[in-house]
């Protein structure tokens, strides 16, 4: 076993690059696969992404895309780390992992129940902080504004149906794909996306909850 005693857990705001070390966060650990097999099914471990994840879609207004991040979001990660532009095609795994981990599981997802913590981190991956945050909202009766305030963390720890609002959220996810202009282009992969996600939820929610799920 890694001792984690000593170890820094990078921050969204780090003014240089301090990579990720597995072992940190082990929640983070077991949730981070089941986002990236569906941004990248080739196995990375290390080094440079592999090419077969890499994406530019003329329909997908994101742009150059490798493992989820895009290429203007991989610039403004660089130039905040000190370091020099490059292609998101070079990304290294270590990087990959930190900016998952300190852009989109945190700060929020530690603060979700076991699976519903899943479906936040895969969409707001996929769909953005903004929308991740509205979808939660919608769920569980707080005003829908996009910002994680006071009444979002108070509804939140009011949750008593884990399982239904894991449903809820899948539900409003497709939903929300449903009503974009490249849903046409990209609505079949969104669709199985989101079952996907929603069935690993409720196998995570079931093992927290004591039940015979499978491991993950």
């Amino acid at each position: 076993m890694n001792d984690q005693t000593n170890v820094i857990a990078p921050t969204s705001h780090d003014r240089s690059f301090i990579a990720y070390v597995v072992g940190t966060d082990p929640q983070f650990d077991k949730i981070l696969p089941l986002t990236e097999i569906q941004e990248g099914p080739v196995p990375w471990v290390s080094g440079p992404a592999p090419a077969r994840d890499f994406s530019n879609d003329a329909h997908d207004p994101g742009g150059a895309t490798e493992e989820g991040i895009i290429q203007n979001e991989y610039n403004r990660k660089r130039r905040q780390w000190g370091l020099p532009i490059q292609s998101v095609k070079l990304m290294t795994k270590d990087e990959e992992r930190t900016i998952y981990f300190t852009d989109y599981w945190m700060p929020h997802c530690p603060l979700l129940p076991p699976g519903l913590n899943l479906e936040f981190f895969d969409l707001n991956v996929n769909g953005g902080e903004t929308r991740a945050v509205k979808t939660l909202q919608s769920v569980i009766g707080a005003h829908v504004d996009g910002l994680w305030g006071t009444e979002t963390a108070d509804k939140l720890a009011g949750i008593n149906d884990v399982e239904a609002a894991i449903k809820a959220y899948a539900v409003r996810r497709e939903a929300f794909y449903r009503s974009l202009s490249t849903y046409r282009y990209f609505g079949a992969d969104w669709s199985r996306r989101t079952s996907e996600i929603e069935t690993e939820a409720e196998a995570i929610h079931e093992k927290a909850e004591g039940g015979n799920a499978p491991a993950v």
